[in-house]
């Protein structure tokens, strides 16, 4: 056995133990794929998590809605006539007492600004719910094209095998003919290179089918190798024909831009919420407790209520400067969203092309393998009878192999394409 035949066997156990381990495993479909990848991806949660933080934020900003209520407890012991001389302008007296008692205030009216900021708050918060439908596109185009770069990288495998066993097969027999003489040196030399050249193609495929597993792996959300038995899914049909209205679409309906126009639309409610800082507030106010140890001068009870109205007047520009960085926040939310638009157009007329472009790859490769094969067959023929070189035959080799490959890939890249153009639409979620 020479060491073409070594190399050879270790090849080929590495893979047959590879496809041996594939197929005890679990069959999974591109469909049960992106199922897991839902529930398992660690983007999609986080978004989903974010989501909630946001319509927290809702509840945060309808709390002035509501009236706060205080209890307290207080005790005090002071010298006679004890007052407050420092830090205030009116000096009041401090009594020895314990008492307990309930504070309850409520903002009556604030003129429309704690409305602008709920307004804020939750659109916000629907922004934030169409970013995890951007995230649930994103995991499924990562596990759509990890799913079809595996079966791509499994066809390239199945090809670099047949190209080492169909080379090694010429090899030996240039070996027989070369040993009675009825071959060259340099045939089998040739023969010999287009073999090494073959379990090359093959240790490298090898390599593409783990490093295409691991990420699929990563798309499905998981932080281990697993090997799954991949089901080839139905042929894929051509490429819609229509870009214009493949643009609107995408228009309509990339949660992106709904994200962002939300958005937009809470940064002008948070700017009107701004500027109605100006505005006066209004506030109820109550209190009432009982004083059970107490100096002479203090009733056993107390109860008040009242209200407030607070008029700012000057308070170093800062609402004037809040106001400012508001509106300029709108605005740059509405540059934001020009700029995805445009963006979104750019990237459907790129998936559009590269669709159409793949969709004709496939019946050319189709092609290209035929008129291979047949050079070929041909160049084999010519080969045995004595009217080529080995070169004539190496050639045609190589060009069957790259035929091969090219064919094997054009169809999951097509997949792929298509995959891509539906999460530009704004069709994949």
């Amino acid at each position: 056995m020479n060491w073409h035949h070594l190399v050879f066997l270790l090849l080929v156990t590495g893979v047959t133990a590879r496809a041996g381990l594939a197929q005890t495993a679990q069959t999974l479909t591109l469909e049960e794929a992106e199922k897991l990848a839902i529930l398992n991806h660690p983007q999609l949660a986080a978004a989903q998590d974010v989501a909630v933080a946001a319509s927290e934020r809702v509840r945060e900003a309808r709390a002035a809605y509501y009236p706060t209520a205080n209890g307290s407890a207080t005790g005090v012991k002071a010298e006679n006539n004890s007052r407050i001389a420092a830090g205030a302008l009116n000096n009041p007296i401090i009594f020895s007492r314990f008492a307990e008692g309930v504070g309850v205030t409520q903002l009556v009216t604030d003129f429309g600004r704690t409305h602008e900021l709920v307004k804020s708050a939750n659109l916000h918060a629907r922004a934030e719910q169409e970013n995890v439908t951007t995230a649930r596109a994103d995991v499924l185009l990562q596990v759509d094209q990890s799913y079809y770069a595996v079966l791509k990288a499994q066809a390239v495998l199945q090809v670099a095998l047949e190209t080492v066993k169909d080379r090694q097969l010429v090899s030996d027999q240039i070996g027989e003919l070369e040993k009675n003489k009825l071959r060259s040196g340099l045939d089998l030399s040739f023969a010999n290179v287009d073999l090494a050249q073959a379990q090359l193609l093959l240790v490298q495929a090898q390599n593409d089918v783990r490093a295409s597993y691991a990420d699929l792996d990563a798309a499905l959300g998981y932080d281990d190798l697993k090997i799954f038995k991949l089901a080839e899914g139905p042929v894929a049909v051509a490429p819609p024909g229509d870009l214009s209205d493949l643009i609107q679409q995408a228009l309509r309906n990339r949660p992106e831009l709904i994200s962002r126009r939300l958005d937009v639309d809470s940064a002008q409610s948070f700017a009107t919420a701004q500027r109605d800082l100006w505005f006066p507030t209004i506030s109820a106010a109550g209190a009432a407790g009982l004083v059970p140890y107490r100096v002479a001068q203090l009733p056993p009870r107390y109860a008040a209520a009242g209200f407030d109205v607070n008029i700012p007047i000057f308070n170093g520009h800062l609402f004037g400067a809040l106001r400012a960085e508001a509106n300029a926040e709108a605005r740059a939310q509405e540059q934001f969203l020009r700029g995805e638009q445009n963006s979104v157009v750019r990237d459907v007329q790129k998936a559009w092309l590269n669709a159409n472009a793949g969709y004709q790859r496939v019946s050319l490769t189709d092609q290209l393998l035929a008129q291979a094969k047949q050079a070929l067959d041909l160049a084999q023929e010519r080969y045995k009878l004595g009217l080529s070189s080995i070169i004539e035959l190496s050639q045609a080799q190589l060009n069957a192999t790259q035929a091969e490959i090219a064919q094997a890939s054009a169809k999951y890249d097509y997949e792929a394409e298509l995959s891509a153009l539906n999460y530009q639409v704004g069709q994949l979620h």
